[in-house]
């Protein structure tokens, strides 16, 4: 049947419409949230005092005329306040923290930096579409890795330390005495220090295919002060090097995996006995139904534009997607051999899996 033999209804469109409109707004502001985040405005504004376009200008170095549009956008999406008596613009302190504290648990720009290069690389992936390969991470823009790691970093400095490693059976208390942590799908190395930082006895190694990745961590490292206890390599999750791991890590990266399952064993065969799997994975249901909703409109949104694409790149290309699910997750890891599975923890993004041999 044609749309245009169905019957409209007028409220259901105008419904529709509006939704547009809203996504519409969001798409374009994504690039001008890129750009407020890269040219220092959010942070210019973080005391929260109110500013003119002028003074903000003046205060960036950049063009009065510019940002008076971009403070004019900014507004009208509730991302910073004005005031029309003044004709100032202001952020809040809820605002300040999610747009100009880099660090803090709400920090947000590194998410639309993620999202503006996917959009970047959409015709490489339209092409993906007609033909059924893959595209390997490596092959996307290159704010694709620093927007990634500036996503899931606020998630991992609200809950890694305090909530996630504490919901594991006795991993808190090796760590504090001393053990041998590999991370694998590493990135950019966030996690890794702020593991290592939390456990100064606990000797870390993250581990990732993408070497530009790794050099960019091993930089970060250095910065912190922390090369005595935390090193970097180039390595698959199926190969890397090492054994008797007391904790395996892997970070919002196994769905990306061609070979999830060849991942597992592997993971298994470097554990010491009594080791510990670690996984941290997007927040899904089990079933579409239960994942058609915000946090799951991202994630699938994601799976299409960067999560598939990369495992159909590799072998096997399993292709679990970034809303596998906890029942997917456990086939995944029982076949690669482990025993022992089950969900420690989760937030709002995140479930929070334990294996052991």
């Amino acid at each position: 049947m044609s749309a245009t033999s169905q019957t409209i209804d007028q409220t259901k469109l105008d419904e529709f419409l509006g939704r547009f409109v809203g996504d519409l707004g969001a798409a374009l502001s994504a690039a001008l949230v890129v750009i407020g985040d890269k040219l220092g405005l959010y942070r210019a504004m973080s005391d929260g005092d109110p500013i003119t376009a002028e003074e903000l200008a003046s205060r960036t170095g950049t063009d009065a005329r510019y940002v008076r549009e971009w403070l004019s956008n900014q507004a009208a999406g509730g991302y910073v306040g004005y005031d029309p008596a003044s004709d100032r613009f202001f952020l809040t302190a809820e605002q300040s923290l999610a747009l100009a504290q880099e660090g803090s648990p709400a920090f947000v720009p590194g998410a639309f930096q993620l999202a503006s290069a996917l959009i970047k690389d959409e015709e490489r992936i339209a092409q993906a579409f007609a033909s059924g390969r893959g595209v390997g991470w490596h092959e996307h823009h290159h704010d694709l890795f620093a927007g990634t790691e500036r996503f899931f970093r606020p998630g991992y400095v609200a809950n890694l330390v305090s909530s996630w490693i504490p919901a594991l059976d006795g991993v808190q208390a090796k760590l504090e005495a001393g053990a041998l942590v590999a991370d694998v799908g590493c990135g950019h190395g966030a996690s890794t220090i702020l593991m290592a930082e939390a456990f100064p006895r606990s000797e870390f190694v993250g581990f990732d295919y993408h070497e530009a990745s790794i050099e960019t961590a091993r930089r970060a490292t250095s910065e912190a002060g922390l090369d005595s206890r935390v090193s970097f390599e180039a390595a698959p999750a199926k190969d890397y090097p090492g054994d008797g791991y007391d904790l395996v890590c892997m970070f919002d990266c196994l769905h990306d995996m061609g070979d999830p399952v060849g991942a597992a064993a592997h993971v298994l065969q470097t554990l010491a006995p009594d080791g510990t799997w670690l996984i941290v994975e997007p927040y899904a249901g089990d079933h579409l139904e239960g994942n058609l909703n915000p946090v799951g409109r991202v994630y699938y949104g994601a799976s299409t534009l960067v999560c598939t694409p990369a495992s159909r790149d590799q072998e096997v290309g399993l292709a679990l997607g970034a809303q596998a699910g906890e029942a997917r997750l456990r086939e995944v890891v029982t076949a690669g051999g482990f025993t022992r599975f089950r969900r420690a923890t989760e937030t709002p993004f995140n479930i929070v899996l334990e294996a052991r041999p």
